[in-house]
């Protein structure tokens, strides 16, 4: 007969199989979100987002199977804790510097970074510690029983914890867009850039083509003589602002992104533009606020 502590233990892998497939299929319908909300922790280089996306969906995957199988489980615990380890290193640093982002545990989501997450992950890395101790033992009905039970232990007391939604990152309208450049006195339309972000090169044709119903402006945080060469070599010639803290000052975490100003340089809209339909919601939006 199975003593009670090592069913409980023995459950573990099930609770975190659960889990880390909940958030696969979360962070797996939208990587770009995901990717954003990785951005938003402001630990890696904005290029790096959408890879360490995919680098950790795939962990999560290879953590669920390793879990479903016994010779593997331990191996499988290990690679769960040291993912909810890094998550709950992230978070400690976004609390320490202030910042008010999504947490992006199950994907692009709304629940922002907070004591709530930081409690839920490290409830989650004592379900892998239990796992990683019970190793590769063999099923038990019990097991169907216990799971269950951890989760809950693990979910619940931080769903008890008020949590709001972060806001969006970037400026919103009515805020002052800061630029190392004065205000232009006339709508404009910002285009954040950076020549190491791949959807950037995919969005300068659509930047080139808003120029056809507003200013247009590129601003980018490179060198100069760096972006222009990135733009001579797409065939882009557009008006160009270097202001390396641009992101940092506006609290943009990644490019390409828009930032719509009237004529004293105030935010009419502002959001990722990452795909063309996108910046053409954003350019009606400001339009809209002009006229209206």
């Amino acid at each position: 007969m199975i003593e009670p502590a090592s069913a409980v233990s023995g459950s573990a892998y099930l609770a975190l199989i659960a889990v880390l497939l909940y958030a696969v299929v979360g962070k797996a319908r939208d990587v770009r979100a995901f990717a954003a909300a990785i951005g938003g922790y402001r630990l890696l280089p904005g290029r790096l987002t959408v890879p360490a996306a995919y680098l950790v969906i795939a962990a999560e995957v290879a953590a669920a199977g390793l879990l479903a199988a016994p010779p593997a489980r331990r191996w499988g615990a290990v690679l769960a804790g040291l993912l909810f380890a890094a998550f709950l290193t992230g978070m400690a640093s976004v609390l320490s510097r202030g910042l008010r982002v999504a947490c992006g545990c199950f994907g692009g989501d709304a629940d922002a970074v907070s004591p709530r997450t930081l409690l839920r992950t490290g409830l989650l890395l004592v379900l892998a510690v239990l796992a990683a101790v019970a190793g590769g033992t063999g099923f038990s009905p019990a097991h169907l029983l216990f799971a269950p039970l951890l989760l809950a232990a693990a979910l619940l007391p931080p769903a008890l914890i008020r949590s709001s939604a972060p806001p969006a990152p970037g400026p919103r309208p009515g805020d002052r867009f800061v630029l190392s450049a004065p205000p232009a006195g006339h709508p404009v339309l910002y285009a954040l850039i950076s020549p190491s972000c791949g959807l950037c090169s995919a969005m300068l044709p659509a930047f080139a083509a808003a120029a056809s119903r507003m200013d247009v402006v590129l601003v980018g945080a490179a060198s100069e003589e760096e972006v222009r060469a990135y733009l001579d070599g797409h065939g882009v010639d557009l008006p160009l602002v270097i202001d390396p803290g641009v992101f940092e000052a506006n609290d943009i975490p990644w490019p390409p992104y828009a930032v719509l100003t009237g004529r004293d340089g105030v935010v009419l809209a502002a959001g990722g533009a990452a795909d063309p339909v996108r910046l053409t919601e954003l350019i009606d939006l400001a339009t809209d606020r002009i006229t209206g």
